[in-house]
């Protein structure tokens, strides 16, 4: 009760769409060590950082205008937009299938056990691998999602 269905919602007034989206800018997660993560996603990924919150964390360049933010645990949340994340988070970077390969072998030369490889019924590929805090990687080609 109380919940909206489809023939119940309310319409929007004017008439309208929604304004335009342009995707997702910056992803988040919180680790215990900033200087350490930002070294691991340096190092692994070949990310730069391109703002130092100094004791809050940081923003690295994941690719084009996507922004990897790492926030110390705990470090944001006395400011104005409080957030805070736990737990071994996920997130997903994607990359071509003929670069697969390539991962495969930089992830075992770097010492980085991969924790599960899955080929999806699109045909895509997924390698899962854990950071340096815990949070699920995930390094996905396409045909993973329809979408992609």
């Amino acid at each position: 009760m109380g919940m909206d269905t489809p023939s119940t919602a309310k319409k929007p007034c004017s008439g309208r769409m929604h304004p335009k989206s342009e995707g997702i800018l910056e992803s988040s997660l919180y680790v215990e060590d900033v200087a350490r993560s930002a070294q691991f996603y340096k190092k692994i990924f070949g990310f730069r950082m391109i703002s130092n919150f100094g004791e809050r964390g940081c923003a690295m360049q994941a690719a084009g205008r996507q922004v990897l933010l790492l926030f110390q645990k705990d470090g944001s949340r006395a400011i104005q937009s409080p957030h805070y994340g736990n737990g071994e988070l996920h997130i997903a970077f994607a990359i071509s299938a003929s670069e697969l390969p390539g991962w495969e072998a930089w992830l075992e030369e770097n010492g980085i056990p991969v924790e599960e490889k899955r080929t999806w019924e699109r045909g895509g590929q997924s390698v899962y691998f854990r950071d340096t805090d815990r949070h699920l990687i995930e390094i996905a080609t396409p045909g993973v999602w329809p979408i992609y």
